[in-house]
């Protein structure tokens, strides 16, 4: 089997030792940066190209739980700006984790302002946002990973309705900042959902000429995001839920060709992971490891066979070394 990862690469992983499981992992491995976002690489590798954005929020809507149609459909992720010196920049985590309740009471006050103007932000099944229009927008988009930590003017919608946009996204921040549920979460210590963050739009795809990439001879996705979930489907190809024990997620895909696991976020933080799949490699169980380390606006991607494994003179070092 050979097994493609994808991993968002947290603050955590960045700081692992010489001696973890990942680190030796990347010392071994052959690796490249590729400037793209992971997001980004996820869909060349599938066969979904951009019109102006990638359109991942559509692909995932019918995977949470949502009827795409032949909307237009964008992420709204609810997000928390921080006024830096002389501009606002994103903070990181997109999307704010929030309680079901505070997500209903802004989502559903957002639609008494903006129903008017055609504009429709439904929560899907994940609880992640969405914003649904009956026609495209015409304008083009930044993924939040790209913006994070960054000031954010140069990241706002561009186009031709740009203005008009910009002015939306304007009223939905004056909207958010008095709002009863960010007095609530800001009297309990947490931080504010003051803005919205739109990318990813699109109406769905067509898969009439599909052409993979054609090193991505995927056959099986294990995921829980929707996004992932979606593009199984989407793909026409199976998914599997992803199991609580690392171990018991290769044990499920041991009869497929070529796996791709969408690294949950609470097994990143924890080298278990990936001790099994060094492990794994290790006993041939895994014939190639492929690691997607989404770092931001690039993607740190490692390949390792159980033969690299041998070469003694790729020195271990810490996680941070691959990441200068």
């Amino acid at each position: 089997m050979k097994l493609t990862v994808d991993c968002i690469l947290t603050s955590q992983l960045s700081a692992l030792p010489h001696d973890s499981a990942l680190a030796y992992l990347l010392s071994k491995a052959n690796r490249e940066w590729l400037d793209l976002p992971l997001e980004a690489l996820l869909c060349n590798q599938h066969g979904l190209k951009p019109e102006l954005d990638y359109p991942l929020a559509v692909i995932a809507v019918g995977a949470d739980g949502l009827n795409a149609g032949d909307a237009y459909w964008l992420r709204a992720d609810p997000v928390h700006l921080t006024m830096q010196r002389d501009s606002f920049s994103l903070s990181d985590p997109v999307p704010v984790p929030m309680r079901g309740e505070h997500a209903e009471h802004l989502v559903a006050s957002l639609n008494q302002h903006f129903g008017q103007d055609g504009l429709t932000f439904v929560i899907g099944r994940s609880g992640a946002w969405y914003l649904r229009l009956n026609q495209a927008p015409q304008i083009k988009t930044d993924l939040p990973s790209v913006a994070v930590g960054k000031g954010i003017y140069q990241f706002m919608p561009q186009g031709a309705t740009s203005a008009k946009w910009r002015a939306f996204l304007n009223e939905a921040q004056m909207l958010l900042h008095d709002h009863p549920v960010n007095m609530v979460r800001e009297s309990a210590g947490e931080v504010a959902v003051n803005s919205i963050w739109l990318s990813g739009g699109g109406v769905m795809p067509l898969r009439a000429g599909l052409h993979r990439d054609i090193h991505n001879d995927v056959d099986l996705i294990i995921a829980d995001h929707p996004f992932y979930r979606g593009l199984a489907q989407w793909s026409g190809f199976p998914s599997q839920a992803i199991a609580v024990n690392p171990a018991a997620i290769l044990q499920n895909a041991a009869s497929y060709r070529h796996v791709r696991l969408q690294w949950p976020s609470e097994q990143s933080l924890s080298e278990m992971g990936f001790h099994v799949l060094l492990n794994a490699l290790k006993a041939n169980k895994i014939k190639a490891l492929t690691l997607n380390l989404g770092c931001y606006e690039k993607t740190l991607t490692a390949t390792i066979t159980r033969l690299d494994t041998f070469k003694f003179w790729r020195k271990l070092k810490p996680v941070m070394h691959f990441l200068a």
